[in-house]
């Protein structure tokens, strides 16, 4: 059993040491300080959500919807892209010249 003086609760764990005023003063202007800025970073955040919640209405579709019909345009590029790839490379067999050849021919540069 403890003894009067002794500092320790019945967990092992010492029992805080009383602050001094200008302790306690501190810690309040640390607290306030703290309260502030979650107000102001609520108060940010608000703001935020204000925003996007008017950008969204501005928007002519939904995001998900324009992310897939790009996707969907992409797709159609790329196979309109790849047949005629197709037949720049049957031209260039026929010709018996590479296909680089073809592509400079009609104007076609390496990164379209």
């Amino acid at each position: 059993m403890p003894s009067p003086g002794d500092l320790t609760t019945g967990y092992g764990q010492q029992s805080p040491t009383p602050l001094a005023p200008d302790q306690i003063m501190q810690r309040e202007k640390k607290q306030n300080a703290l309260r502030a800025s979650i107000a102001d970073l609520q108060s940010q955040v608000e703001q935020i959500e204000t925003q996007i919640a008017e950008t969204k209405t501005r928007l002519q579709n939904d995001p998900s919807t324009t992310v897939k019909r790009h996707i969907r345009l992409l797709h159609e590029y790329n196979e309109i892209k790849d047949v005629g790839q197709g037949l720049m490379g049957l031209i260039a067999d026929a010709r018996g010249v590479r296909q680089i050849d073809v592509q400079r021919e009609y104007g076609i540069g390496d990164k379209d």
